[in-house]
């Protein structure tokens, strides 16, 4: 799914009503941390296949080249679609619902039936009429595409649009299996289909061959490479969704097709699911408006030849998020997750002295992974893109384009997480509509300066152009919430939690210069060694990161940051060997 929109990372959690079952007590802490355990190990496990997946793309068709972002808009547009026209109602409507039901006598057989009936009845629909209106649905959501370009890009939909209605149904079969406290199936099924991905791109370049510099991909490429590509990523997403119907049939709950929206809860949601729908919506449609313009330098790259290479386009702007979006969910959604809970607990007891110090301790913890994240991109942002540049003769110039998306998105990195956080605080007041209010505004600012922009800058450039305004974006997101949160509850402490990423960014910009160093010293900004091969960049990210990480502690040590003091005493505490770090 593209990522590239502000509010995409950024959409509501479930309401509170919501929570799985096992959550509420149905499983004993013991269970609830072996679940925990299982869902983040496949979380992992499925990153780091999907970073496989994206590097064999861009080896089979590149990564800055026409059919690249061809196959990148068809392949992506049916999980925005998805979401844009269902995931709402399922997820934030329904779901609750499913909830409630699974503690029925009956274990909610009855309602699960109508519920994965009316899932697969409207998606069927959906699924139908939208593969039947491909065309129109490319030319609607791409901007100055050529007729061979656009019969390409409907090509590709045809096969991938399918996808939706898989897409569903694996979402709502995966929320049945969590209500009913089958963990970690949901979390895994993805890492199936990130294999079946990874084995139809490897044979696809065993089959035709990986893409050459020198390739006329429009006027070469085949309508079984079409179907090679397309449809394998179809059946990935297919045995994504297929595999959680084992586990669902193992359930005992005798589940049947039913019709009928009796008892669903359609009438019930009550403002906040509805609120969110909106949020929803307003993220959606923003992400689809924001790649259209991107798509418009796929139509440049075509008359500008061998240069064209340089030129980022969607999959290339897609990589980059893909990257910079990492740490923001390894560490700062982990933490925030626990975090929620707590500010929840406290608003509800309008305990807002707490609340404020829950706002402030978690926006000072954040301040230690992100800041290293963010140097370390803006470091490693060559190299990282040298991976996703692919293997042919002009690999160096497309990762140097995917590495320059980087640092744009690196600098928004600290006002990311932190706009994130403090979205948070709404939500656990029980808060949906500020959030949707203020969604609202950054869409409306980010697309009018984006499509006002986009009148006079080049279409070689337009990509650098939303990339950037997106951490422009965070930051006018991050002083909103900042404003609209001291307003309603208070101060929380801003000095110590701008303190806490001065002191973590000077940390990070010492181990910065010495992973700069030894990014130097190994060909990093000569074209040297860590730009020779995929194999080479991944090896040059490893060595520069451990050398980053160790300053980076050592320096946290020196000058004694109280933020990783208190991260890391707990682990000292059971293994001696961190004792010395946490005094």
């Amino acid at each position: 799914m593209t990522a590239t929109s502000p509010q995409t990372e950024t959409g509501p959690p479930p309401p509170p009503e919501g929570e799985p079952a096992a959550a509420q007590g149905h499983l004993p802490a013991k269970g609830m941390a072996r679940a925990s355990a299982v869902m983040a190990a496949g979380t992992l496990v499925s990153r780091v296949l999907g970073f496989v997946r994206t590097a064999l793309l861009a080896v089979a068709i590149g990564s800055t080249t026409l059919v690249a972002d061809i196959f990148e808009k068809s392949n992506t547009v049916p999980n925005v679609l998805y979401l844009l026209l269902a995931g709402g109602m399922f997820n934030v409507v329904l779901v609750p619902q499913l909830i409630k039901a699974a503690r029925r006598p009956d274990r909610g057989a009855d309602y699960t039936s109508r519920l994965l009936t009316l899932t697969a009845a409207v998606l069927a629909v959906f699924t139908v009429l939208l593969t039947l209106a491909a065309y129109p649905i490319m030319v609607t959501l791409t901007r100055g595409w050529t007729e061979p370009m656009l019969a390409l890009g409907t090509a590709f939909a045809i096969w991938t649009l399918p996808q939706i209605f898989f897409y569903g149904l694996y979402a709502v079969t995966g929320q049945v299996l969590n209500a009913n406290a089958r963990f970690g199936w949901y979390m895994w099924a993805p890492v199936l289909n990130n294999v079946i991905a990874i084995g139809v791109i490897l044979s696809f370049i065993i089959t035709f061959g990986q893409y050459a510099a020198s390739d006329d991909q429009l006027t070469e490429w085949t309508a079984q490479q079409t179907i090679w590509l397309a449809a394998g990523h179809t059946v990935g997403i297919i045995a994504q969704a297929a595999l959680l119907l084992w586990p669902l049939s193992r359930l005992g709950l005798r589940l049947r097709p039913k019709f009928g929206l009796k008892g669903m809860g359609l009438a019930s949601t009550g403002k906040i699911a509805g609120w969110t729908l909106v949020t929803m919506l307003i993220g959606n449609l923003a992400n689809l408006a924001y790649m259209r313009l991107i798509s418009g330098a796929t139509a440049t790259r075509a008359d500008m030849g061998e240069l064209g290479a340089a030129v980022p386009g969607e999959y290339a702007a897609n990589v980059a998020e893909l990257i910079a979006i990492l740490p923001h969910s390894v560490f700062v959604l982990s933490i925030a997750t626990v975090l929620f809970n707590q500010l929840a607990r406290a608003m509800d007891l309008r305990r807002y002295g707490r609340s404020r110090e829950i706002i402030n301790e978690g926006l000072r913890i954040f301040a230690i992974p992100v800041m290293f994240s963010m140097v370390a991109v803006l470091v490693l942002a060559g190299p990282l893109g040298r991976i996703f540049g692919g293997a042919a003769a002009d690999a160096n110039l497309a990762g140097a384009a995917i590495g320059q998306l980087l640092v744009l998105l690196a600098l928004g990195m600290p006002f990311r997480s932190a706009s994130f956080y403090l979205m948070r605080v709404f939500y656990s007041a029980e808060d949906a509509k500020t959030p949707m209010l203020i969604y609202a505004i950054i869409a409306a600012v980010g697309l009018t300066t984006a499509y006002g922009l986009a009148t006079v800058v080049d279409g070689e450039n337009i990509a650098y152009l939303v990339i950037g305004l997106f951490s422009a974006l965070h930051v006018l997101q991050y002083l909103i919430c900042h404003l609209l949160v001291v307003r309603r509850w208070g101060g929380y402490d801003f000095a110590s939690v701008l303190s806490a990423y001065l002191r973590s960014g000077a940390c990070a910009a010492v181990a910065g210069a010495a992973g700069a160093g030894t990014l130097w010293l190994l060909g990093g900004y000569s074209w040297g060694f860590a730009w020779e091969s995929i194999f080479t960049a991944v090896a040059s990210c490893a060595v520069v990161g451990v050398v980053m990480a160790v300053v980076f502690v050592l320096m946290l040590r020196w000058l004694k940051v109280e933020e990783f003091t208190a991260a890391i005493a707990p682990l000292a505490r059971r293994l001696p060997a961190l004792s010395r770090l946490a005094r």
